[in-house]
């Protein structure tokens, strides 16, 4: 009878522990703290670097006429190729005179554009490897190809019509890539192959005298009285003159005697 009292009064107290753990509360799991997103990447604003960058006005105001930036625009900032834009300055378009950009269709206009840029970046120092490949795509596709030589470090770009270089980086961090160029790039394509012959250069002006020309300080200190070439004839032809008056004297003379 005690051991089975014995029993309940110790499984009362077994019971009565087990019941106070699970009534205290269990504390939730600790949760790490989710990683903030990454922030988007800082494009480049085309328009805005153009705007402040130089005199690129004329260029920007064809690219924002034609809508070919929008082109250039999601080249740079939806693609992992890049862009890389050649820029001509204000007074480039300015002096263009022969051919006229007046006289493009609107196709021919945005094809001129297009032939500005590549859909790749490059920075100055891969043009040496591009020079090597030969004609480089661009933009406006097809024929309408730039031709790259390195000399000395510098870029320069033919196209036929025009023969320029790279004379300055405006922007050149990947994937965008914009340099400034001297002259308008005018294809082939648009403009035919019956190119002009570029005009020489006027002979530089020689001021020095020939071998067997007097020079200007002695003809302007040349005078008659101080040449003693002009005085010894002069005093020839008078000792002739007397003589010749002295004879006729003298035979006169004869003649009355």
């Amino acid at each position: 009878m005690e051991l089975r009292m014995v029993f309940i009064v110790c499984s009362l107290v077994v019971l009565s522990s087990l019941s106070s753990t699970c009534s205290q509360t269990v504390p939730p799991p600790t949760l790490s703290p989710t990683p903030a997103p990454a922030p988007a990447p800082a494009y480049v604003n085309l328009t805005d670097l153009l705007t402040v960058a130089g005199p690129f006005h004329t260029f920007l105001n064809y690219l924002q006429s034609t809508k070919v930036i929008d082109t250039f625009q999601n080249q740079a900032n939806n693609t992992e190729e890049g862009v890389t834009i050649f820029v001509p300055k204000d007074d480039a378009f300015s002096s263009l005179k022969n051919p006229s950009l007046k006289n493009l269709t609107d196709d021919q206009l945005k094809s001129l554009l297009l032939f500005h840029a590549m859909p790749h970046y490059y920075s100055l120092a891969a043009f040496k490897n591009l020079s090597q490949l030969g004609p480089a795509s661009t933009f406006a596709g097809g024929q309408y190809t730039l031709n790259f030589t390195d000399r000395m470090g510098n870029v320069h770009i033919e196209t036929g019509w025009t023969s320029t270089k790279v004379s300055s980086s405006v922007h050149s961090t990947d994937p965008v890539a914009v340099y400034q160029v001297d002259k308008v790039l005018l294809p082939e394509a648009i403009f035919g192959t019956d190119i002009p012959p570029t005009a020489a250069p006027a002979p530089a002006p020689n001021d020095s005298p020939a071998a067997d020309t007097p020079s200007g300080s002695t003809l302007k200190g040349s005078s008659p009285t101080s040449s003693p070439t002009s005085s010894s004839v002069r005093i020839s032809m008078s000792r002739g003159i007397w003589n010749h008056l002295f004879l006729a004297i003298s035979g006169g003379m004869m003649l009355f005697l």
